[in-house]
């Protein structure tokens, strides 16, 4: 197949491009490179085999137009991925993620061949949940009556800039495949992490505890710390992508909550101590007022992706963290460097739990 990654250089993109490059597809990687690190990636996903290249942005329709011709499968992961800078800026955050899919999805519609398109939502169309009870314990949040996490069917409530722009892509997404047939599928992704996840203050936010704690930073916790995510380690997500597409003609138009689900739900402080096992150091932590509308507990329902197309998270959350810290270990001056270059529209203070 011809698999074309929108945000292929990006953390979830270049290790979807390394997987499908090793197993023999073509893969066109399309990204504008404006995320710190996506061009080390890029220099890093050279090394891994043959792929095609398009210096892109999908604000810009016709260069999606053109890329999207005669792919087999669209996987559209470009996106602008924190809340704080939709606040910031939410003309750029509406442009890139809501017009930016709806370029994508009109793109594929129009195309000789449509291919299949899968997109990258996130669990904010969510809302806070304000109004779902939790149990709040020692060190931890905990769903009082959600003990499989939370399902497709839990109510959507955009919040925040970000998550109305991705809420409104969730949206047209689905309806692209009831209205034009389209084969689309939504995967509402909680807490990714792995390796070549460049994390900063205010989005990967495992890969900023980590990386902070290497590298003696400072890290804020906003609220008490106990927010709870599942966390998901990237080849899990990207053996999704692949079940997905395998069995596109009895998914389309489907959505999946898509995470580590209950078996990998983790505190910030519990993600903390779990980093003081893996590098023997204290992470510098101070803490601020909770911030407007974060979930005190999100914990992905696994259960439809499991029944549809068989999938299942397998990295444990020690497992993965000794593996990212390994990453980041042998990575450390390229974690230096990203960390210390600016980045325009960010507020000065970290934020830490971003997805």
């Amino acid at each position: 197949m011809k698999i074309l990654i929108t945000g292929g250089a990006g953390f979830i993109g270049c290790n979807a491009a390394r997987h499908f490059m090793q197993r023999g597809h073509e893969v066109v990687v399309f990204d504008n490179l404006s995320r710190k690190g996506a061009s080390a990636n890029l220099e890093w996903l050279r090394s891994q085999g043959r792929f095609a290249f398009i210096a892109g942005d999908v604000r810009d329709s016709r260069q999606v137009m053109d890329a999207v011709g005669g792919c087999d499968v669209v996987l559209h992961l470009a996106a602008q991925v924190a809340v704080t800078r939709s606040i910031v800026d939410p003309r750029e955050d509406f442009e890139t993620n809501a017009l930016g899919t709806l370029n994508v999805l009109e793109a594929a519609r129009l195309a000789t061949h449509p291919p299949i398109v899968l997109f990258s939502s996130t669990n904010k169309v969510y809302g806070d949940m304000a109004n779902t009870p939790i149990v709040e314990e020692s060190d931890h949040y905990r769903l009082a009556d959600l003990p499989f996490g939370v399902s497709e069917e839990y109510p959507l409530n955009f919040l925040s800039p970000y998550g109305c722009s991705k809420g409104a892509a969730d949206q047209y997404t689905r309806d692209y495949a009831r209205i034009y047939g389209l084969r689309t599928v939504v995967l509402r992704q909680s807490c990714i992490y792995g390796t070549r996840q460049l994390g900063v203050e205010d989005q990967g936010w495992v890969a900023w505890f980590l990386a902070a704690t290497l590298l003696d930073r400072p890290i804020t916790l906003y609220g008490d710390g106990k927010q709870v995510r599942d966390l998901l380690f990237v080849d899990d997500l990207v053996e999704l992508y692949e079940r997905v597409i395998e069995r596109i003609d009895c998914v389309s138009g489907e959505v999946f909550n898509v995470g580590g689900g209950p078996a990998n739900q983790l505190s910030l402080l519990q993600c903390l101590e779990q980093i003081r096992k893996v590098t023997g150091k204290e992470p510098a932590i101070s803490f601020a007022p909770w911030r407007p509308g974060d979930q005190r507990v999100f914990v992905a329902d696994v259960r439809r992706a499991s029944d549809m197309v068989g999938w299942q998270p397998k990295t444990d959350v020690a497992a993965g963290i000794d593996a990212l810290y390994e990453w980041a270990r042998q990575n450390r001056d390229l974690l230096a460097s990203v960390l210390s270059e600016p980045s325009p529209g960010r507020p000065a203070a970290s934020e830490g739990i971003e997805e």
